[in-house]
């Protein structure tokens, strides 16, 4: 192999887990396929979210559910992105919230401010809420990130009230999970959130934010075509074949 080929092709451990229920669809069932990946380079983490995969920490996914094609990713035009008024009022409302880029790390108000932001979401959406250790916090989001992976620190009243786990690639910004405290959920920080993956993009020069998947007629993805223009991927292409966005 040459360099390229040994940068798109790492040493991984490859494996599907047994069918679980799925979260977005009642009565329909998961099956994941895994990549285990001690090294992935930037190039090989932009080429399978180009294809569909997700990222928590060194594990790289997508499904293959039997009978089922609902899960289509979606990643947003950042060249041509059109702000809408409330998109903007959300921009004002965050004039004072401070900002800090990073490299992921865990501390105890990361751990806090997660646990207190899942027990908001279990008493509002109905979410299944445990306690998160340190260890599986680290698993999820500090490990894996290499030199690609960030974390986006918002800082109000001199304490963490948000933080989006992002990696930053060779074409785009792809978002792998965002949490908030509820206290402060009058600033959309959600919203604003996505608005600054927008924003940063932009400044970087690249042309996508990878916003994972969408399912026509979930409620936790209702948010998602608030953010245009995007496009949708059908499937999830094998490394060597290009990928059809539309």
């Amino acid at each position: 192999m040459n360099e390229k080929e040994n940068l798109l092709n790492p040493p991984s451990t490859d494996f599907s887990m047994l069918d679980y229920p799925c979260a977005y669809l009642p009565g329909q069932s998961v099956r994941m396929s895994y990549k285990y990946v001690q090294q992935a380079s930037e190039a090989f983490s932009t080429a399978v979210i180009q294809r569909g995969w997700r990222r928590f920490g060194k594990y790289y996914f997508h499904p293959i559910c039997r009978d089922c094609n609902a899960c289509k990713s979606l990643r947003i035009d950042v060249d041509h992105y059109h702000y809408t008024k409330s998109q903007r009022r959300a921009i004002k409302r965050n004039r004072e919230t401070k900002i800090i880029i990073q490299k992921p790390t865990v501390t105890k108000a990361h751990l806090e401010l997660y646990d207190r932001y899942h027990l908001h979401k279990q008493e509002k959406d109905q979410w299944k809420y445990r306690k998160i250790s340190q260890r599986e916090y680290c698993e999820n989001f500090v490990d894996g990130a290499h030199d690609f992976g960030k974390e986006i620190l918002y800082i109000k009243d001199n304490k963490l009230i948000g933080v989006d786990l992002i990696d930053v690639l060779e074409d785009g910004i792809s978002s792998i999970y965002f949490y908030y405290d509820p206290d402060y959920a009058s600033l959309s920080l959600g919203t604003y959130s996505l608005l600054y993956q927008i924003n940063l993009a932009n400044i970087l020069g690249l042309k996508w934010v990878y916003l994972g998947y969408w399912v026509e007629g979930c409620k936790a993805f209702a948010y998602k075509p608030n953010f245009q223009p995007q496009e949708l991927l059908d499937g999830f292409p094998h490394i060597t074949d290009k990928p059809e966005w539309q």
